[in-house]
């Protein structure tokens, strides 16, 4: 197994330079870039004050990141960087405490090194292949909760767009079906943070019906390396490809799946 020590080092101090303007650098203003879809100057300012630390500390290695994705980076194949500098761009203009700085290092499709920090909450979690997750320094583990009335499930956000009522119709009847069947249901309008709270036991589930490598491949990581089971929509093997993303707790899987499939 390869030995992802020094990569995390960097991906955590990246990050930190990330958080830490997050927390305190002016917002600047706010463009609207699709159908309720906002960036902010801040968005564009922390990428690419990562982008050029990664540059520096791991030259050579691919870069993807939401504000200057142009298509020309597969996180498929190769080792690539994927950034998120403002995850919950939404929340955090809103003064929503629920933001947060993901980035991962993706190996040829999967996740390998995940770091996300969510500064207004004073929360940084991390996680290497085969090393464990980990939430400021201590070891975390997904939720052994094996009872759907007993679970805590967040869902992604609804669709936006021309082509959202469609996409909308499956998540509501994944809502609907969820609002049924567990405790509580949960929107965090945060993809990371839904991940690593699934890794850390806070929920004991989340469910992303739309997602870019991004969104995810963090989260996706610190959810693994800490026990939950992650997978695409219909149970296939998540990669960076995937358009869905859910992470669940092992021993709630087979009837949180099998519940989604009847209704997705």
């Amino acid at each position: 197994m390869t030995d992802y020590r020094d990569e995390l080092a960097i991906a955590r101090a990246a990050v930190a330079e990330g958080a830490e303007l997050l927390a305190s650098a002016e917002r600047g203003a706010v463009q609207l870039k699709g159908d309720r879809d906002f960036v902010t100057d801040l968005d564009r300012r922390i990428e690419e004050h990562i982008r050029g630390f990664l540059d520096r500390e791991t030259s050579g290695v691919g870069f993807l990141g939401e504000e200057s994705d142009d298509g020309s980076v597969d996180p498929g194949t190769g080792r690539v960087w994927a950034l998120d500098p403002i995850d919950g761009t939404s929340n955090y203009v809103h003064g929503l405490p629920l933001c947060a700085v993901s980035l991962g290092l993706i190996q040829d499709g999967v996740p390998t090194v995940g770091v996300v920090s969510a500064p207004f909450l004073g929360m940084e979690y991390f996680a290497a292949e085969g090393g464990g997750g980990f939430c400021n320094g201590r070891r975390i583990h997904a939720s052994d909760c094996g009872k759907l009335r007993d679970a805590i499930v967040s869902i992604g956000d609804y669709a936006t767009g021309a082509d959202a009522e469609p996409k909308n119709l499956r998540r509501l009847g994944i809502t609907t079906a969820l609002a049924a069947g567990v405790e509580r249901v949960r929107m965090f309008g945060s993809a990371a943070l839904d991940l690593v709270w699934v890794a850390e036991g806070r929920t004991d589930a989340c469910v992303s019906l739309s997602n870019k490598p991004w969104d995810t491949a963090a989260g996706v990581v610190i959810a693994r390396e800490s026990g939950a089971v992650v997978v695409e929509l219909g149970g296939g093997a998540h990669s960076s490809r995937s358009d869905s993303t859910i992470a669940v707790g092992r021993p709630l899987a087979a009837q949180l799946l099998g519940l989604i499939e009847r209704v997705a």
